[in-house]
C-alpha cells in the first residue's frame, strides 16, 4: 500500500502553498467534469479489453477519489480515510451472508437483501423516486427510474402490451408533428425513449451501454464510407448514400 500513501502524499503537496496554482484551485464542483470523463475512459478500456489502458485509467478515477478527499479534508468535511471506513462498513453490512450469519441460495436473494438493507439504511428517502442522480445522462437515468418502479410491482403485464406502448408513443408523436406546439412534440418523442429504455430493461439489457455501441457502430460504417468515397460527401445523393453505406456496411462484415 506504499504507493498509494505516496500517491496521496503527493496531491497534498500539489494542494499547498508550494504546490501547483491548478491543482490548488480545484473544487468539488470545478472537478465533476474530470469525474465523468475519467470514470467513461475506464469503461471504455473494459468495452476494448485493454488492461493496461484499463489500468491507466483506473489510476485517473482514484485521482479524483484523492482529490475530492484532500479538498475536503483542508474544508475540516472528511478525509480519504472517512471515505475508505464508509465503503468498507457498507460493504460488511449489506454483505451478511458472508460476514453475518443470513443464508441465501441464489443471486436473486442476495439483491433482495441489499435493497432491503438500503431501505433500512435510507430512512429519509419518502419515496420510491428517491436517490436518483440529478448528473448521470438523461438515459441512465431513465433506466433507474424504470428499475424502481418496477421494484413495487409497477410493470407491463407482458412484452406484446410494452410494444403496444412503443407503437402508440411513436404515433402520439407523429401527430404531434402536425402541430407546431414545439414543447409539445419534444414531451412525446421524450415518451418514446422513455419507453424503448423500458423495452431495453424487458429484455435484461442496458440502454446506455446498447446506445453507445450504436454509436460506436455507427462512427465506424461512417468512416469507412469515407474510405469508400470517390468524391466529396456532401455531393453524394439520397440514392447514392444508401449504396455507400451498404457498401460500407458490406465490407466491414467480411473484414470481421
Amino acid at each position: 500500500m506504499n504507493n498509494l500513501q505516496e500517491l496521496i502524499d503527493i496531491v497534498k503537496i500539489l494542494r499547498s502553498e508550494n504546490g501547483c496554482q491548478w491543482d490548488r484551485e480545484q473544487t468539488h464542483a470545478s472537478l465533476k467534469p474530470n469525474m465523468l470523463e475519467e470514470a467513461y475512459e475506464a469503461v471504455d478500456a473494459i468495452d476494448n479489453d485493454d488492461m493496461k489502458h484499463l489500468k491507466e485509467e483506473l489510476g485517473d478515477v482514484l485521482l479524483q477519489v484523492v482529490l475530492h478527499s484532500q479538498i475536503a479534508d483542508e474544508e475540516k468535511a472528511f478525509n480519504i480515510d472517512d471515505v475508505a471506513c464508509e465503503i468498507k462498513e457498507k460493504l460488511i453490512r449489506r454483505h451478511p451472508h458472508v460476514f453475518g450469519n443470513v443464508e441465501v441460495n441464489s443471486t436473486e436473494e442476495i439483491l433482495e437483501n441489499w435493497e432491503a438493507i438500503k431501505k433500512q439504511e435510507k430512512t429519509h428517502r419518502t419515496s420510491v423516486m428517491d436517490g436518483i442522480s440529478k448528473s448521470q445522462s438523461a438515459l441512465m437515468s431513465a433506466q433507474k427510474i424504470s428499475k424502481k418502479a418496477v421494484k413495487v410491482g409497477f410493470e407491463w403485464d407482458c412484452e406484446k402490451t410494452l410494444y403496444d406502448c412503443v407503437y402508440s408513443e411513436i404515433d402520439e408523436f407523429k401527430e404531434a408533428c402536425e402541430g407546431t406546439d414545439r414543447e409539445h412534440i419534444e414531451e412525446e418523442m421524450g415518451d418514446i425513449l422513455f419507453a424503448l429504455v423500458n423495452l431495453a430493461r424487458w429484455n435484461k439489457l442496458d440502454a446506455e451501454q446498447s446506445l453507445l455501441k450504436a454509436n460506436k457502430k455507427f462512427i465506424k460504417r461512417f468512416k469507412k464510407m469515407e474510405e469508400l468515397a470517390v468524391k466529396p460527401l456532401e455531393e453524394y445523393s439520397f440514392q447514392e448514400f444508401d449504396a455507400l453505406w451498404n457498401q460500407a456496411k458490406k465490407e466491414l462484415t467480411l473484414s470481421i
